[in-house]
């Protein structure tokens, strides 16, 4: 579904991307982990086309997305659900929701993301801003739903997050790939990451060191501690 080949990206003179390669299949749910400012985010905004590749090539299907206009990548069924949620403040959660659509929605359209996330539509005519952060994530993941996305890249959904509302959210990100959506998920509660997906990667300075299935990282703290610089408690799960 995804493939990234050697995919370089620059700020300026600063090489944040060094030649990644990373793939996500149908239907797959994989994490993207490594410390702060390794160029987790970075990849993501690649793959969206807000960072420009300075190398490489982005395949989704058969669309070349380093060579595609930012807009269209959503069209594609790329969903994007960015670190900090992003959602505007000042417009209702309805005007949200509805933000990527051509027109209204029609009748019945909006029901899957009410059942997913009830708690949107009573507070439809409530403004983004008055949402609590596990409800503005909710807005944030729910706004990318609406446009049935194939495949949805989030990036850091649990920070900010009370603890308490945490675990909701991670069973709901899987759901959501059990009803057939593939995940890329950057992640910096490894204990989400790999309750959420099967498959890692694991960034250091712009480069991918290490590959595995999770259950790998469950079985061999070391590998965790090496790269992430945290102890891995309860199995992870």
């Amino acid at each position: 579904m995804l493939k990234l080949e050697r995919v370089h990206a620059h700020y300026g003179k600063s090489h944040v991307l060094q030649g990644v390669n990373l793939e996500v299949g149908n239907g797959e749910a994989v994490a993207l982990l490594g410390r702060n400012g390794v160029g987790k985010t970075t990849t993501l905004k690649t793959i969206m086309g807000l960072v420009a590749p300075s190398g490489g090539s982005i395949l989704f299907g058969e669309a070349r997305l380093e060579k595609t206009a930012p807009h269209l990548i959503p069209r594609l069924g790329v969903g994007y659900v960015p670190q900090g949620r992003r959602i505007f403040p000042t417009l209702t959660v309805l005007e949200n929701l509805c933000l990527g659509l051509a027109r209204d929605p029609v009748d019945g359209q909006l029901e899957p993301i009410f059942a997913r996330f009830p708690v949107l539509k009573e507070r439809l005519a409530q403004l983004g801003g008055t949402l609590s952060g596990g409800e503005q994530q909710m807005l944030a993941i729910a706004r990318c739903l609406v446009m049935k996305p194939k495949l949805i890249l989030l990036d850091e959904p649990t920070e900010g997050i009370m603890p308490k509302l945490v675990a909701s959210l991670r069973d709901d990100i899987k759901a959501i790939n059990r009803e057939g959506v593939s995940v890329l998920l950057v992640e910096q509660n490894l204990r989400t990451a790999l309750a959420v997906c099967d498959r890692v990667y694991v960034m250091e300075k712009g480069v991918i060191c290490h590959e595995g299935a999770s259950a790998e990282l469950r079985e061999r703290p070391e590998i965790v501690h090496r790269f992430l610089g945290v102890a891995l408690q309860g199995g992870g799960r």
